[in-house]
């Protein structure tokens, strides 16, 4: 029997040989999306190997690897993270204005550690290669730093500024939602997701960031529930929040 599994891995392995990269990265992110990280890092790693300066492809291997990393004992996730910021550097040098990579970049600048590659300096340097992308792109990434700072007043002014200039982007309004329910301003909070919920009601990214809201502070539990299922349910991006996380909100209905 395990002859068996094994040949036939083999022969799914080698089938996936000699595609095209974009077909080797649609299967990438299918697996991704479903949450198979070790399938879909081979897979984005092939088609970076077919087609190494298209950023996109790199980007998407870093993704997959980081989601490895969460899943793996502590010595092999520090291997595993240089790999992630290596591909997430390399995206960024490939497409240096791309805001979506400069954000994943931030993000693993602010919370690695400086032994795989993390560090303020870092991420400011980011900070202001996303302030010449926009503005309002600027104003959110000095959010994430100041509050990864705790100085939550000034990350609120940023998400302000970055919502004045945008004020009709989801994520911006969802940002600002987010941060000031964690401080208990629930009907600021409220008023905002009700302003989301009217835009887009049924959008993947307001029925999780409404529904973990409510599932965090136990406001009201049958909404939250509502929420996420209907989240599971949804038309999700394979970079939206997977599944597991979800289930691990409802469980603590």
């Amino acid at each position: 029997m395990k002859l068996r599994i094994a040949i036939l891995l083999l022969g799914l392995t080698l089938a996936s040989y000699g595609q095209e990269p974009e077909a080797l990265f649609d299967q990438g992110l299918k697996a991704y999306a479903h949450e198979d990280y070790p399938h879909a890092m081979s897979l984005f790693e092939q088609a970076v190997k077919a087609a190494p300066t298209v950023a996109r492809y790199v980007h998407w291997y870093g993704r997959a690897v980081g989601r490895r990393a969460q899943q793996v004992i502590f010595f092999r996730a520090v291997s595993l993270a240089n790999k992630v910021r290596e591909n997430f550097e390399r995206a960024a040098q490939l497409e240096p204005a791309n805001p979506e990579i400069l954000n994943d970049l931030l993000e693993y600048y602010l919370e690695a550690p400086g032994v795989v590659g993390g560090g303020e300096d870092k991420a400011r340097l980011v900070v202001e290669r996303l302030r010449r992308v926009s503005a309002a792109e600027g104003h959110h990434a000095q959010a994430r730093m100041l509050r990864k700072k705790k100085d939550l007043a000034g990350a609120e002014k940023e998400l302000r500024a970055a919502l004045a200039l945008e004020p009709e982007r989801l994520g911006r309004i969802l940002d600002l939602a987010s941060l000031v329910s964690r401080e208990r301003r629930y009907d600021e909070a409220d008023a905002l997701f009700e302003r989301a919920a009217k835009m887009a009601p049924n959008a993947p990214r307001y029925l999780f960031a409404r529904g973990e809201e409510l599932a965090r502070d136990k406001r009201d539990p049958e909404q939250a529930r509502q929420l996420l299922e209907r989240y599971l349910r949804s038309d999700r991006n394979p970079d939206d929040p997977p599944p597991s996380e979800v289930r691990e909100l409802l469980k603590s209905l």
